[in-house]
């Protein structure tokens, strides 16, 4: 199927354990949108990229997402997927004075939506039990190839009935080499965040923002995401703080050039946060290809509200209420030099 643009829609009841329409190799859905030399192919179980195609300097086409050779390998996989973003600290939270307990799926936090995020599900809900998140939410995900080598992707969700924190993240791992080209520790990366929200020791917010200067995580100026890394326990894994309004209706998020092939990859955004990921977990990982992943063989750009904001007051707020729609805006931009 060739089309420029490809929309999911999905009806998300708070739920604990969702009961899908029978789950048949003919639930399974294959998308392809094709424009110029660049190619990207989804589905929907959890509107998930399965590639990005793209050509390098010389012309020569790769696959410059990371993936796996069929659906079922998701359904255990990492969070090659577009969900929930980031963590809740102590699997609960306050709206209008109520507390709310949610899944805890990491100890005793809440990871990537609880049980079952949106990147766990195929896009047909037939029944429901109750997971502990207030609100019913109608949500869509748009993918649309633009001119000059632009992929959108467009993120909405509405409240049906009440007040819910919603905050979506699309969690590709790329490799600009080729899924294929080992890790993308030699990639230069320009993160446009002068500040991050420093995590505890579970990876969970503690509510502050500080500056990246003299730290690792400065990158105000392209630098060779390896140059650092050895002063981290094991990899980036960290929120930043985009620069400009909380309000902006756009604003740069990151480039990152592969100087090997030439591939850059430039992100917009209209959300205050960024989740720069190396993939440090991936240890041994039978991908697509026939190909082995290991510790930072892709990174991760999700761009977000920030992580733990339900627990956090001083952070933008992800609540939404009916009535009012959520929206997340991504545009990357693929170029060579």
């Amino acid at each position: 199927m060739v089309k420029f643009s490809i929309v999911f829609c999905f009806v998300f009841i708070s739920a604990l354990f969702i009961d899908f329409a029978v789950a048949t190799k003919k639930s399974v859905g294959y998308y392809e949108i094709k424009k110029g030399d660049i190619s990207v192919t989804v589905t929907n179980y959890g509107a998930t990229i399965l590639s990005v195609k793209v050509p390098d300097n010389k012309g020569n086409i790769a696959d410059i997402a990371l993936g796996f050779r069929s659906i079922g390998q998701y359904t255990v996989r990492l969070e090659f997927d577009f969900g929930v973003a980031n963590r809740i600290s102590g699997a609960r939270f306050d709206i209008n004075g109520k507390t709310y307990k949610v899944f805890p799926n990491e100890g005793n936090n809440t990871f990537h939506g609880g049980h079952r995020g949106f990147g766990d599900v195929f896009w047909t809900v037939k029944n429901h039990q109750k997971d502990g998140f207030p609100g019913d939410l109608s949500v869509s995900v748009t993918y649309k190839l633009m001119k000059y080598n632009k992929l959108a992707v467009i993120m909405k969700a509405k409240p049906l009935n009440k007040a819910t924190p919603v905050n979506l993240a699309q969690h590709t791992y790329w490799n600009l080499g080729g899924h294929n080209s080992g890790n993308i520790l030699q990639n230069k990366i320009q993160m446009f965040g002068s500040q991050i929200t420093p995590v505890d020791e579970k990876l969970l917010p503690t509510g502050e923002t500080t500056s990246v200067k003299n730290t690792p995580y400065d990158f105000l100026k392209p630098q060779v995401i390896g140059s650092r890394i050895d002063q981290l326990s094991s990899g980036y894994d960290i929120n930043y703080v985009l620069n400009g309004p909380i309000n902006s209706i756009i604003r740069k998020a990151a480039k990152v050039h592969d100087l090997k092939s030439g591939r850059i990859l430039e992100l917009w955004t209209n959300k205050p946060g960024l989740q720069f990921y190396t993939a440090n977990k991936l240890e041994n990982v039978k991908g697509k290809d026939g190909v082995v992943y290991k510790a930072h063989a892709g990174l991760c750009l999700e761009t977000q509200g920030f992580p733990d904001a339900v627990n956090h007051p001083n952070f933008p707020s992800q609540i939404v209420n009916p009535g009012e729609t959520y929206r997340h805006f991504m545009l990357y931009k693929f170029s060579t030099s």
